[in-house]
């Protein structure tokens, strides 16, 4: 069986408007949000094998409030950093694992949301949490089929 998490991170801080996109910090609601998701998740016991993440501090600190809550260490892929649905896919594949979380940005992350789920999920919205369940174990067969099944869950 592969899993997959898909976490848009938590809400940011735009208050520096000198601050570079990439160093912009969670702000005070995306600090409560993310370990709060990270609760409801493990009420579930989705566990993932490996939690990947983009390199932009909202999007590593939102992991890491998923790793200290699930257990699990957090892999940094630069790549992830506004990748597009197919390259935040393909990274989840590449990770090898069978239960995977990817922690990145929109539109990338709505986009490969909307497509797992048949359109079902037509938005992410910060810090939402969407799992997929394919029954394949095998990355490359799993990924081109719709997954058994899928759930959302957001903040509010």
């Amino acid at each position: 069986m592969i899993t997959l998490a898909l976490v848009r991170h938590a809400k940011s801080d735009w208050g520096d408007p000198g601050l570079d996109d990439h160093d912009r910090p969670l702000n005070d609601r995306g600090t409560r949000d993310a370990p709060r998701m990270a609760r409801r998740l493990a009420v579930t016991g989705f566990r993932p094998d490996v939690i990947l993440s983009s390199t932009a501090l909202r999007a590593r600190t939102t992991a890491e409030a998923f790793a200290a809550e699930l257990g699990v260490a957090v892999s940094l892929d630069p790549e992830l950093y506004g990748a597009p649905a197919s390259s935040l896919l393909a990274a989840a594949a590449a990770s090898g694992a069978g239960s995977v979380m990817v922690v990145a940005h929109d539109p990338g992350m709505s986009a490969l949301a909307g497509r797992l789920s048949d359109g079902g999920i037509g938005h992410m919205p910060t810090c939402a949490v969407a799992t997929f369940t394919w029954t394949e174990d095998d990355w490359d067969v799993a990924s081109s089929l719709d997954p058994d099944d899928w759930t959302v869950d957001t903040p509010r």
